[in-house]
């Protein structure tokens, strides 16, 4: 019966000291940054013609332009204040929804005027983006596709 008994004691003690150790692996364990959100990086807007940067920006996402496909030796367009519009942020203060979208803020780069926006992935990995007055319901959606190029010098998408 005693063997029996500090052989229980053992197996018990043996256990004891895997499950401690395990936690004390875990515990020091290096901790990973959470992943990106999937709407961060780099997008091509709808008509091809621009590319817009989405990062973290305080606690929201924002989005500038990165690249703007022109003429060659054409200048670079210029938003209502007369500054560049290449790196210019035009979606501010994006923030997630219980439902998995975002919703924010967009400025049209030519008129200045800032609309409500909305920005989620289809089910292709494409971004949609809904530039709307008020509520969603009274917009427009465009899709945006992930950029695979490289931004020239000039801020020229290549």
């Amino acid at each position: 019966m005693k063997f029996e008994q500090k052989f229980a004691e053992r197996a018990i003690a043996r256990s004891l000291a895997t499950t401690i150790l395990g936690l004390l692996l875990v515990a020091a364990a290096p901790r990973r940054a959470p992943p990106p959100d999937p709407v961060q990086g780099a997008w091509t807007t709808q008509d091809g013609n621009g590319v817009i940067a989405i990062a973290p920006c305080g606690d929201a996402l924002c989005g500038r332009i990165v690249g703007i496909r022109r003429a060659p030796g054409a200048p670079i367009p210029r938003d209502v204040t007369g500054a560049s519009q290449c790196g210019l942020t035009i979606l501010r203060n994006e923030r997630p929804t219980a439902e998995g979208d975002w919703l924010g803020e967009i400025t049209d780069p030519r008129s200045g005027k800032t609309y409500g926006a909305k920005l989620w992935l289809d089910r292709h990995g494409n971004l949609r983006v809904r530039g709307f007055l008020g509520v969603p319901l009274l917009g427009e959606t465009q899709t945006w596709r992930r950029f695979t190029g490289t931004i020239g010098e000039g801020c020229v998408p290549q």
